[in-house]
């Protein structure tokens, strides 16, 4: 697996690479690294993809983002960049997991075929999200939006808690040491948090990043662990009515919130399924 540069979006992206073929674009989320796609990306390379997996803006060795916009629009508009920089074409397919699954909702009419993971479609996210259980569950989505967000989260086991409460019984300790190397330092931990600051609205939107535009049309496969401990497994029962025409929800058992770690296998037979030979 190689690691190289690309500028796309007017930003400096590192991303991990392998194999040849149409591009497979993976996008990671929080807390987490390019390092999440290991076990799928030599799966797609086999199956006859260029399996690409960028480390989001603001995750080192990427750049921080000199406007410092993490709203959803500046997402997507990467997705599109990338796409674009890295020789995507109509046969190209989008992964997400987690906040890489914003860009998936946004963009995926611009790919064959998409995938998201974790978190499902904004308004089935909305009709759960103010749930008790689902609060309890979303404690740091509220933290980062406070002065306290940084040095709570740059704490001693903060990280390690919330990956362990959200795949239980999964070790983490290789993720979590590429993290540290990720958001380590703490202009990269802040742009992480900037993320659900941008979210919710404590940060304004840039308004550098055009609009996404209407809602994809093109069939997504949305997969949710059973266990998970982030997103309430529940969400998924929403999901269907939220996703386009075509598209499918499924429970992976024996998963938690980083469900292609967990259960790599079942993962990818589903996600190599969907997506179908590389044409």
């Amino acid at each position: 697996m190689e690691i190289r540069t690309v500028h796309a979006n007017g930003m400096e992206f590192a991303y991990l690479t392998m194999g040849e073929g149409p591009l497979a674009l993976c996008l990671h989320g929080f807390p987490d690294t390019a390092h999440t796609w290991r076990h799928l990306m030599p799966a797609l390379a086999e199956r006859g993809y260029r399996a690409v997996a960028p480390f989001m803006r603001g995750y080192a060795p990427s750049e921080i983002p000199a406007d410092a916009a993490y709203e959803g629009d500046a997402l997507a508009a990467d997705a599109l960049a990338l796409h674009a920089e890295l020789g995507g074409d109509e046969a190209a397919v989008l992964i997400g997991h987690d906040w890489g699954t914003f860009p998936v909702y946004a963009v995926a009419d611009r790919f064959r075929s998409a995938v998201s993971m974790a978190v499902p479609p904004t308004a089935a996210l909305l009709a759960g999200f103010l749930r008790y259980e689902q609060l309890k569950r979303s404690f740091y989505v509220f933290l980062f939006q406070t002065g306290l967000a940084e040095s709570a989260a740059a704490g001693p086991g903060f990280l390690e808690g919330l990956w362990r409460d959200w795949s239980p019984g999964y070790d983490a300790s290789q993720d979590l040491a590429h993290v540290r190397q990720s958001i380590g330092e703490p202009a990269n931990l802040a742009a992480a948090i900037g993320y659900y600051r941008a979210m919710l609205g404590t940060t304004p939107p840039s308004g550098r990043h055009p609009a996404a535009g209407t809602a994809t049309t093109t069939p997504i496969l949305y997969l949710h662990g059973v266990q998970d401990g982030c997103l309430d497994p529940e969400l998924v029962k929403d999901a269907p009515q939220h996703l386009p025409k075509g598209s499918r929800a499924t429970l992976v058992p024996g998963a938690g919130h980083f469900l292609h770690l967990e259960q790599p296998a079942e993962v990818n037979g589903l996600i190599l399924d969907w997506l179908g030979p590389a044409s």
